[in-house]
């Protein structure tokens, strides 16, 4: 458990309906605030569309199923309970369509077959407890699979899932409309050429994913309404980032700038300051370890 990290290797795309004037690129070393009070282990964040200046964060496995409304400032707005659900291993967040769906695809032992996603419509600040949520139980047919990355397409709202662990990672896909009374199939469609992947987004005009992994941010373009599975087998574009290690309490600060046309916040902390070694192509997993 990281309990001394604010952010594991995660992507947001901001949800501002026009870039600030300016361009902001991955090299640029970001600002910092203090976190109030201490988030214990975030494993997802997206950008709030219906509570503007503020982060959706939920935590990693061990922690309560909730979600903190985090301020761009720094501090803590309040914990929101979803009623119905379990933290097994929470590992992603994506906003899409007026919903939020939460991830429970962490596995890192590789013993389970199956998985969870939670739905639910973005709640205001006003709420205390999310009563309504829809839970989309999947199966990967092949086997077990550790992932900790999502995609969610607004324009069908099928389901991405990218394995972690696997080389190279792997791309499945849940059709809608999803079942809720008995398991959706996790259909294989394509595999990345690399692995570790850690995070994924996709912009708000649905033309632009980034994908993150420990080496770094790969970004793809889509052309029309392609599919996302489509999308991820064009070759990628390695992107240049500054890789800034933060301390406990501390997030970037680097809201609303343009990042090549998109706006984009990207928060990479690793436990201790350590950052994760590479050679020769393998990555020694420092990542969730629960």
């Amino acid at each position: 458990m990281l309990n001394t990290l604010f952010l594991l290797s995660s992507l947001v795309f901001c949800s501002k309906s026009s870039p600030l004037e300016g361009d902001i690129s991955l090299d640029s070393i970001p600002t910092k605030k203090a976190v109030q009070p201490l988030i214990n282990e975030a494993s997802g964040i997206a950008d709030s569309k219906r509570n503007k200046g503020y982060l959706w964060v939920q935590e990693d496995s061990g922690n309560p199923a909730q979600l903190i409304l985090l301020g761009h400032d720094g501090n803590v707005k309040k914990t929101i309970q979803i009623a119905g659900t379990r933290n097994i291993d929470w590992e992603d967040m994506v906003l899409a369509g007026g919903d939020i769906y939460l991830g429970d695809i962490g596995d890192n032992f590789r013993i389970n077959t199956s998985g969870t996603i939670y739905k639910f419509p973005e709640p205001s600040m006003t709420v205390d407890t999310v009563n309504t949520v829809e839970t989309i139980r999947f199966f990967y047919p092949d086997g077990s699979h550790d992932a900790e990355a999502f995609l969610v397409d607004p324009l069908t709202k099928d389901i991405f899932i990218i394995t972690k662990k696997e080389m190279p990672s792997r791309i499945y896909k849940i059709s809608y409309p999803y079942k809720l009374t008995d398991l959706n199939k996790a259909t294989a469609v394509g595999t990345l050429t690399y692995n570790w992947v850690v995070s994924a987004a996709l912009s708000p005009d649905t033309k632009t994913i980034l994908v993150k992994t420990y080496a770094g941010i790969m970004s793809y373009q889509r052309t029309g309404k392609e599919s996302l599975d489509k999308v991820l087998q064009h070759t990628p574009k390695k992107e240049h980032f500054q890789n800034q290690f933060i301390r406990q309490k501390e997030v970037l600060d680097e809201l609303g700038h343009d990042i090549r046309q998109h706006e984009q916040l990207i928060i990479n902390a690793i436990k201790n300051l350590n950052p994760i070694q590479a050679e020769k192509g393998k990555f020694e997993d420092h990542g969730k370890d629960s």
